[in-house]
Order: structure tokens, then C-alpha cells, then sequence
């Protein structure tokens, strides 16, 4: 039988290399999801309190599908139902084409519509929270409305809205781990390749929950580091 670090170990006969892989793969597919979630929030957040009510509406309709939805299920709609719809549509075209959506694109679409629907809520609460007073100060003074967004609002919105998308962020690293359920190489489907072989389960899987801690404490003291340095800059102002 082999050891515990032989097992761990790197190169062909351990499966540090595969399980490092997997964080790799893991932290990657965290990074590109989170700044098309926050755009996608920010942005149903806008429409939520436009004065629109088609606009209103439309974001309502947008946050409560993909609120009520379970996370997995959400990914295999976009993996298996969005394959088929576009698959569809290009046949119109070419009849002969293939079309098929790579895993970490379906990871990266799923679990960005689902942050963004719980980040339009940060957003909208954290604009609900600055006073109107702020919107006519900066008209006041002769700034257009994008400039009064981008040098007024933003700033204080940021501040605001920071505590509840790191969040958000967490529950994002943690949802990463869906996508072992479509093929995805990350750190929960190679600790089960891992365990399944070796018939060391409780090893590898306890292993996974390490990385997984260890990621949420280094981003811990990211997410400090963040906002000590928005507080900094607005104590600057």
C-alpha cells in the first residue's frame, strides 16, 4: 500500500501534479466568472430602479429565475439546453455543423448569471443607500450624469457594496465545484478520479476540503487588503 505523501506526491506515480491541476482550473474558472457576474449585476441593478417600468420588470424577471433556480441545474441548462438551441440555429445555415460548448465556458456562463443575480441585490441596496442628494450635488456642479455615476456614485457604491459581494465571492469559489458534474478537471473531479483508483477517498476528498479552506482564508485576507484600501481612498476624498 502506499503512503500518505507518496500518494500526494509529485510526478507519475503520485497525484499532486492532477489535484494541482485542479486548483489551477478551480481558481481560473472563480477569476473570469466574477467580473462578468459583477458587470451583469451591476447592470440588472441599473435597470432595477431605472424609471422604465419594461426595464423594472425585466430585471425583476431576470434576478428571480436565476435566484430560484438550483445552481446545478442552471449549469446543465447552459451546457445540455444552450448546446442544443445553438446547434440548432447554425444548422439553418450549414446543416452539417457541430456545435459544442466547452465545459469551463458553460461553468464560467452559469455560475455568472447566478452571482450576477445575487450581486444586482448588493448593487441595488447599496445605490438605495446613498442619499438622492448626491446625485443633485454632483448636476449641481455641472457634471453630466455618467460623470456624476463615475466620480461620485461609483466610489461610495464600491465602499458600500464591498462587504456583500466578498460574499459573494466565497459562495463563488465554493460553486466552482459544480462543474466536476459536467466534465470540468477541477479540484472536487480530480480528488474523485484520485480517490476512485487509489480506494483512498477519505484522503482525497479530505485533502479537497483543505484547498478549498485554504482558498477561502488567502481570500479572506484579500478581501481585507481590499477594503482597507477603499476605506483608505475614501478617507482621502
Amino acid at each position: 500500500m502506499q503512503s500518505v505523501w507518496a500518494l500526494l506526491s509529485f510526478g507519475p506515480d503520485g497525484w499532486g501534479d492532477d489535484i494541482a491541476y485542479g486548483v489551477l482550473v478551480t481558481v481560473s474558472l472563480a477569476l473570469v466568472t466574477l467580473p462578468l457576474g459583477l458587470l451583469i449585476g451591476f447592470l440588472v441593478a441599473l435597470a432595477k430602479q431605472s424609471s422604465e417600468p419594461a426595464m423594472r420588470l425585466a430585471g425583476n424577471i431576470y434576478t428571480t429565475i436565476f435566484r430560484g433556480l438550483p445552481e446545478l441545474l442552471t449549469l446543465f441548462l447552459v451546457f445540455y439546453g444552450a448546446q442544443i438551441g445553438i446547434q440548432q440555429a447554425v444548422r439553418l445555415v450549414r446543416p452539417e455543423a457541430v456545435v459544442e460548448i466547452n465545459s469551463f465556458v458553460a461553468g464560467m456562463v452559469a455560475l455568472g448569471v447566478v452571482f450576477s443575480s445575487y450581486a444586482s441585490e448588493v448593487f441595488l441596496s447599496a445605490f438605495r443607500a446613498i442619499p438622492r442628494g448626491q446625485y443633485e450635488g454632483g448636476f449641481s456642479i455641472g457634471l453630466s450624469p455618467r460623470q456624476t455615476m463615475r466620480l461620485v456614485i461609483l466610489p461610495q457604491l464600491v465602499r458600500i457594496a464591498l462587504p456583500g459581494l466578498s460574499n459573494l465571492w466565497l459562495i463563488l469559489l465554493k460553486d466552482t465545484a459544480l462543474v466536476s458534474a459536467v466534465g470540468l478537471t477541477d479540484i472536487v473531479r480530480q480528488s474523485s478520479i484520485a480517490a476512485r483508483v487509489t480506494k483512498h477517498a477519505f484522503l482525497f476528498f479530505g485533502v479537497a476540503c483543505l484547498i478549498y479552506l485554504a482558498l477561502a482564508i488567502i481570500s479572506s485576507f484579500g478581501i481585507h487588503a481590499i477594503e482597507r484600501w477603499v476605506g483608505k481612498r475614501e478617507a482621502q476624498r
